[in-house]
């Protein structure tokens, strides 16, 4: 199981921003398809649903250079199979068009600003159904993924997000679990044991179980990343629904805000 297809989304070509080199570090060692797409800093501020004025919007026009320098920059790392493309409406849209067609999306946390972290973030995250995985502001280090945490709290989309990170944990050296054991009551569906998942797969995970609010769980997770200096954080996004997130914060905005180390989040 590998992470076939790969998009990062670009914020700069030169130098080449920091989803793009993540991107290409994790297409060369799995082996993946790789597709870069540059989004305009005029589409970055965006909501879901385009506005009259995005509609006619002068976005910049993909170029033959640009195609061949990322082609090159691919292949000189190992990637094989690259495209480049450039995006013509929003984040959320650009990510729930492409994401079909992808195994995972690499993401700047900057390439928005933080007052539209939910609203523009938090919802491309939302509707394009692909595991993301967001890099913390400033990234400039080598992806890693020795040393992981997972959050899980029984949530379809904790059990996503670990289903989606397989690939990465299976070359971690340490693995982390912390298990919320958050459940919805309803006793008709199958429950799902992340420690016993994860060993039917054969990663072998320290658990913590941890009982505590919602409004706390963010808070614990970072805290974990921080004890075990972890490399990646692996976590479902909006396990409540947006408004709640929104009036009540929770753990997909905590994190969000304040991780310093890439996260897997998948709704």
């Amino acid at each position: 199981m590998r992470p076939g297809d790969i998009l990062a989304l670009a914020t700069s070509t030169r130098p080449w921003s920091p989803a793009v080199t993540a991107g290409v570090a994790i297409a060369a060692r799995w082996g993946s398809n790789l597709t870069g797409c540059f989004v305009d800093p005029a589409l970055r501020t965006h909501a879901a649903e385009p506005t009259v004025l995005d509609l006619l919007l002068e976005t910049r026009p993909e170029s033959a250079d640009e195609l061949a320098a990322f082609g090159t920059f691919a292949r000189q790392a190992g990637v094989h199979g690259a495209d480049w493309i450039v995006a013509r409406s929003g984040i959320a849209d650009t990510l729930r068009w492409l994401g079909a067609r992808h195994d995972l999306a690499v993401i700047e946390r900057d390439m928005v600003q933080a007052s539209g972290l939910l609203d523009v973030l938090g919802e491309a995250i939302l509707a394009c159904r692909v595991p993301c995985l967001i890099l913390p502001p400033g990234w400039d280090r080598e992806i890693r993924f020795e040393r992981i945490v997972i959050g899980c709290n029984g949530s379809i989309e904790s059990i996503r997000a670990i289903h989606a990170a397989l690939p990465f944990l299976r070359v971690a050296g340490q693995v982390t679990l912390v298990d919320g054991d958050v459940r919805d009551g309803d006793e008709r569906r199958p429950r799902f044991d992340p420690f016993v998942y994860l060993l039917r797969h054969g990663i072998a995970s320290k658990p913590s179980y941890v009982r505590s609010s919602s409004a706390m769980a963010g808070e614990i997770l970072l805290q974990e990343v921080g004890n075990i200096q972890a490399d990646l954080l692996v976590m479902g996004a909006y396990g409540r629904s947006r408004m709640r997130e929104r009036v009540f914060g929770g753990a997909t905005q905590r994190v969000l805000e304040d991780a310093t180390v890439p996260v897997l989040m998948q709704h």
